[in-house]
């Protein structure tokens, strides 16, 4: 039982990465220039879309329970689209065990969502996992809107291959979006309100373009025109592969004020034979290497990375090597999970598959040795004078909260305003945060 034939109202859930909130983003926007607007809090909509993740374990079933959650206590259901990673993965197997779900789309087609919703609303249940030659972003509505950070996709897909990796599969081969359309777009983020983006993809350092003076160039090139926009004041980028952290991508973490001293260069495990058994394209010492050249540029850059214990074969000895990995470079910020089989890749038949108990041991071991690191970080960082950009008001009244060059969350109180650069001094440091006093005027 339908509540509408033509829904009034939507709401999209996004789950997992950054990429993920970006599409969730955009499909809201299809929404909008359809006439379906954004439910009220608290009231149900018309129209939910749940934007999946595959990466991690029992993804789809909790894709299921979530489906059951949305059915009201009258019987009847929203409409319900699934979109992401699970839905191009598991689609026709979610059509088939969930008749609640009309719309299944995968991450390369969603620019065809408001089609499928007129589809759905007469009726009919509707899929597309289609990979398709023509790129989904010259069908996507302009960026109208935007809060002062803002995502924007650069590259997608991956051509890697790791061995526990879904991504190669869910969302394809590696493509780089136009260095124009690239250039139009931060231009429309920063008229509507952006002060910083980031730069997204699967492997955003692979990324490449021919610039306006038909010259190829990499992510460097693309992050020095849009530093030459005035009113954007941050550029970020995120996930980078070591294997396409090139020369002239580290000098210009020297070189552009406006690129922030913050790294994320995952490197999955300490270990060599580790690495190998994970397809990675890097060792231990490569790895490190890298790590060496950009603290070169820039001394106070801050490093993040991933982790994944217990992949198959871990022995104890080459877990203790990842310990010592974390213990060498002191990263500032880290994300650490267990390994997680997923169906489809090599991984996830490999001999050795190691206890969840043990799994459990390392990853509560590795993530006090981060949560160590994290806090040294944000020790030393008291004393120091930086701009935070202001994203929020706090919890209390007259306090805000934003984020400091290193991407720690700072929170303070006094005059300010959302997406405005206030010069502090930080005072106190806690596990994931940082509490500062504003100096003097507003920078911007």
């Amino acid at each position: 039982m339908q509540t509408s034939a033509n829904p009034k109202t939507y709401r999209v859930k996004s789950f997992g990465c950054q990429m993920n909130v970006y599409d969730g983003d955009r499909m809201a926007e299809l929404l909008n220039e359809q006439g379906i607007v954004p439910a009220p809090e608290g009231e149900d909509a018309d129209l939910v879309v749940l934007n999946t993740c595959h990466i991690r374990e029992k993804a789809a079933e909790k894709v299921y329970s979530d489906i059951g959650r949305l059915k009201r206590e009258d019987g009847s259901s929203p409409l319900i689209a699934v979109a992401g990673c699970v839905a191009q993965a598991e689609g026709e197997e979610i059509m088939a065990r969930a008749p609640a779900v009309k719309m299944v789309v995968g991450p390369q087609a969603y620019h065809r969502l408001p089609e499928m919703v007129r589809a759905a609303s007469a009726g009919q249940r509707v899929t597309d996992t289609d990979m398709p030659a023509e790129t989904k972003f010259d069908a996507l509505p302009r960026r109208k809107r935007s809060g002062p950070t803002a995502f924007l996709t650069v590259q997608e897909g991956c051509d890697k291959f790791c061995t526990y990796c879904v991504v190669p599969y869910t969302r394809g081969a590696e493509v780089s979006r136009p260095y124009a359309a690239l250039v139009d777009e931060a231009l429309r983020l920063v008229e509507a309100g952006a002060r910083e983006i980031t730069l997204l993809g699967q492997n955003v350092n692979a990324w490449t373009g021919e610039n306006a003076r038909g010259q190829t160039v990499g992510l460097e090139g693309l992050a020095r025109e849009l530093a030459a926009i005035p009113e954007l004041a941050r550029i970020r980028y995120t996930t980078s592969h070591p294997n396409d952290m090139t020369q002239a991508l580290i000098e210009a973490h020297g070189e552009i004020g406006k690129l922030m001293p913050f790294l994320h260069l995952p490197v999955q495990a300490g270990n060599d034979r580790v690495l190998k058994a994970m397809n990675r394209s890097h060792t231990v010492e490569s790895y490190l290497a890298i790590l060496d050249s950009v603290r070169a540029v820039r001394p106070d850059i801050a490093l993040s990375g991933d982790f994944i214990v217990g992949f198959p074969g871990e022995t104890d000895a080459e877990f203790e090597d990842t310990l010592k990995l974390v213990d060498a470079v002191g990263y500032a910020q880290c994300f650490s999970f267990k390994y997680s089989p997923r169906p489809g890749t090599p991984a996830a038949t490999m001999d050795g598959q190691v206890p969840a108990a043990v799994m459990d041991e390392r990853l509560q071991r590795l993530q006090a040795a981060l949560n160590r690191d994290q806090y040294a970080f944000n020790t030393a960082s008291v004393g120091k004078v930086c701009d935070v950009l202001v994203e929020r008001k706090g919890k209390h009244p007259g306090q805000w909260l934003g984020k400091s060059p290193w991407l720690q969350s700072v929170h303070f109180t006094g005059d300010a305003q959302v997406g405005q650069l206030v010069r502090v001094e930080i005072t106190s440091a806690g596990p994931n945060s940082l509490g500062a006093v504003p100096l003097d005027a507003l920078v911007s």
